[in-house]
């Protein structure tokens, strides 16, 4: 059944045009569904025209600001009934609606919302010609209270039906929502459409095309708000009473996640920061300290899915974490303290391998904590670098020195990267390597380790034992990345100088076969020759006299001016402590090959005395190589206990009054057999020698950071000295405030800088 109207009334009648236009829209407001007949509609139309424009014609003969004027009247009216009908209209809905409750309510509510909106829809067009010229005009002038048709819908509903139905409705919303947190199912597009609702009510007073959020806020947002706060009051309040901590953390973080769904599927998005803040401080910041005292226990049994839970909720609230981070830091320097204590435990003959990977494992852990539980997180990876800091620059076994863990350190990396029977894989080294710099970062005592990897590599070059170049090369490369050029530049021209020793031998061979015949060459031995500079390799000239045998020294002076031709002026050390060589035993009996023995050359020095006599005393060893008692006596300890030589009397130790013969009855398992090997007390004096270059070269660098920069200050109060000194110093140790003190002191007496007046120290130019 379609919408019949009768004949469109007289142009200037406003009763019977009014009479005619609330038949009309009360058929629309009522009996949309069934239809509208274009006809009537458009009669309708055309009556709201013809009654505003029927003053024009009135106003030809009195002026045209009274038929202005007219026409203004005349659309006021109009205006002023429309809306006395809609209040008519909804109070009726207001009476029906008294008849539903709780999802009735809602049902009835969201089914008039809609129906009341359609119809005001096609109501606006209706009164097109209205908005168009009377509402554009009055609002043009600034009145108030006065909107398009279909905002005046609206705000008819807002006022006259809204106001007195909101409370009840939200209460039916807010038992919906309630079930649902209760775990029902509930109609989710209701609450969905009361949003909109209120959405829609908000309009702005200052231009009414516009539309604000403040009904919804106030309306649906603050009450749900404030709903939401009671109930994870009430229900956190109780499940922490019942529940374990972590049963509590998994709760809150299922509820975090259903609020900020709910969001998506039906509330508006700008509830989500009030909704999630309030959420946070009653399931989180309310209850931040139990979860704060749980952290240890967690820690204790290393629960790492329930620490990232913890630190994701933590993560979330202000100053969340801070607590944590210092009770992670102090968990992380005990654990570092223990593991070094087992080691320190077992006495004090432990492989440096045992001590780094002990450090390493304890980082390793816990790195793998702060990457996968707290996220990374750069204040979690400080703490962590904090502790490591702590138990690897101060534990047990730092106590009695403390720089043993850069020693220790640097020896572990020589031992990788020296060949032996253990030597990792190439990648396996690699990976060695960088695990080598992880502990590295963390030393204060950089020199140390400089000075100790200096020496180890040192060796490893002269005695051709690197596992690879590659290897060193790398290793180098990663120390340049974490200190700068000037760390590495000593390392780098010790490889220059094997590369030219390298080369300078090559050139000997040629020089030697122009000048020798056959004869001379078979006095000289086969000999290999690497010439180190001074400046850049940490080795010290013998600490024994030594005369070595007609066979080395013959060779060493024919070197020497196949060298001196070449560069006129420079001066060769020899340094026989670092010489080696191999001799084959000749004289054993029952040996199918005749056995090779490898020896330094000081042993070199004592068995060839053997090809003139079977048997020398200890004195006539002693003076015919000259070395002194405490290289001699190792030495020839190695020999007796390789069983090469015999004592006699048997069992008698190297000391005056003993007599060595050959063991001509020698047997080894190997033909090769090692002879060369390091005397405990060299390493103990090499150890003590090293630190003692340590102490002398941090005077320096002191000093210099001093002069450097009271130079470029010309004057500064003494204790901003001391400070920026430590701040130039520190990366390669750290600086002890009476030292520095001390080297100010120096620099006076050297007149450098000079003390003025109260604490001010000046720099003499």
């Amino acid at each position: 059944m379609s919408l019949v109207m009768p004949p469109v009334p007289h142009k200037d009648d406003l009763d019977s045009t009014w009479s005619f236009l609330e038949e009309g829209i009360q058929s629309v407001m009522l009996n949309l569904d069934a239809g509208i007949d274009m006809k009537a509609y458009m009669g309708l139309y055309t009556a709201v025209h013809n009654f505003c424009t029927s003053q024009k014609a009135v106003a030809s003969g009195h002026g045209l600001s009274q038929g202005q004027r007219g026409a203004h009247l005349l659309g006021e009216e109009l205006y002023k009934l429309l809306g006395e009908y809609l209040s008519r209209h909804l109070s009726d809905v207001f009476v029906k609606s008294q008849t539903h409750t709780e999802e009735g309510l809602l049902g009835f509510y969201i089914r008039e919302w809609e129906r009341y909106t359609t119809a005001a829809k096609y109501v606006n067009h209706i009164f097109k010609y209205l908005n168009r010229h009377w509402v554009k005009r009055e609002i043009d002038e600034g009145k108030k209270n006065v909107y398009d048709v279909y905002t005046l819908h609206l705000v008819k509903w807002k006022d006259d039906f809204f106001e007195n139905v909101h409370e009840k409705v939200m209460d039916a919303v807010l038992s919906l929502i309630e079930k649902q947190r209760n775990g029902e199912t509930i109609e989710q597009s209701q609450i969905k459409s009361i949003v909109d609702s209120f959405v829609s009510l908000g309009l702005d007073e200052n231009d009414s095309s516009k539309s604000t959020l403040d009904v919804y806020r106030q309306y649906f947002q603050s009450p749900f708000i404030s709903a939401t706060k009671v109930y994870y009051e009430n229900e956190s309040r109780q499940f922490v009473a019942e529940n374990s901590v972590v049963e509590y953390m998994k709760k809150a973080e299922a509820r975090l996640d259903e609020e900020k769904a709910r969001v998506g599927l039906y509330l508006h998005p700008d509830v989500t920061k009030s909704l999630t803040d309030t959420c946070l401080a009653v399931l989180v910041t309310a209850h931040s300290t139990l979860l704060r005292d749980e952290f240890q226990v967690l820690l204790d049994n290393e629960r790492q899915e329930d620490l990232a839970r913890m630190y994701r909720l933590l993560s979330r609230i202000k100053d969340g974490l801070d607590p944590l981070r210092a009770t992670f830091e102090n968990h992380v320097r005990r654990a570092g303290l223990v593991a070094v204590e087992k080691i320190a435990s077992e006495g004090d003959n432990f492989e440096p391998k045992l001590y780094v990977d002990a450090l390493l494992q304890v980082h390793t852990r816990y790195q793998n904590l702060v990457d996968d539980a707290f996220n990374g997180e750069s204040e979690f990876v400080r703490s962590l670098d904090n502790a490591c800091r702590e138990f690897v620059n101060r534990n047990r076994i730092c106590k009695a020195s403390s720089s043993k863990s850069p020693e220790l350190l640097a020896k572990y990396t020589d031992s990788l990267l020296k060949k032996g029977s253990k030597s990792p894989e190439e990648s396996e080294l690699e990976e060695m390597l960088v695990q080598i710099m992880t502990v590295f970062k963390y030393i204060e005592d950089k020199d140390v380790f400089q000075k100790f990897y200096s020496k180890n590599l040192a060796k490893r070059l002269v005695h051709v034992s690197s596992v690879s170049d590659d290897a060193e090369t790398s290793m180098i490369s990663k120390l340049k990345e974490a200190c700068g050029f000037e760390y590495t530049n000593k390392l780098q021209r010790m490889f220059q100088d094997m590369q030219i020793s390298k080369d300078l031998n090559n050139n000997y061979k040629v020089w030697q076969d122009k000048v020798l015949d056959d004869d001379d060459r078979k006095r000289l031995a086969d000999a290999h020759f690497q010439v180190l500079g001074t400046g850049f390799w940490p080795l010290n000239a013998p600490t024994t006299p030594f005369l070595a045998p007609p066979e080395i020294v013959k060779t060493a002076e024919r070197f020497q001016k196949f060298y001196f031709d070449k560069h006129n002026g420079r001066k060769l050390t020899w340094l026989w402590q670092l010489c080696k060589g191999e001799i084959k035993a000749n004289y054993i009996k029952n040996a199918k090959v005749p056995y090779t023995f490898q020896v330094s050359t000081y042993q070199m020095g004592i068995l060839l005395l053997f090809n003139e006599a079977d048997v020398l005393s200890y004195d006539e060893i002693e003076k015919a190589t000259t070395l002194a008692g405490e290289i001699l006596d190792p030495n020839l300890s190695i020999l007796l206990k390789a069983k090469v030589l015999i004592a006699s009397p048997e069992g008698a130790k190297p000391e005056p009054g003993t007599s060595f013969t050959l063991n001509y009855n020698f047997k080894n398992k190997k033909i090769k057999v090692n002879l060369n090997i390091q005397i405990k007390s060299e390493q103990k004096v090499e150890a003590a020698d090293t630190h003692k270059t340590i102490e002398e070269d941090r005077k320096l660098l002191l000093q210099s950071a001093i002069v450097r920069i009271m130079k470029s200050r010309k004057q500064m109060k003494h204790v901003q000295l001391v400070q920026e000194v430590i701040q130039q110093v520190k990366s390669r140790f750290p600086p002890k405030i009476p030292d520095i003190k001390k080297n100010i002191e120096i620099l006076m007496e050297k007149d450098y800088i000079e003390r003025m007046d109260g604490d001010e120290i000046s720099y003499i130019a």
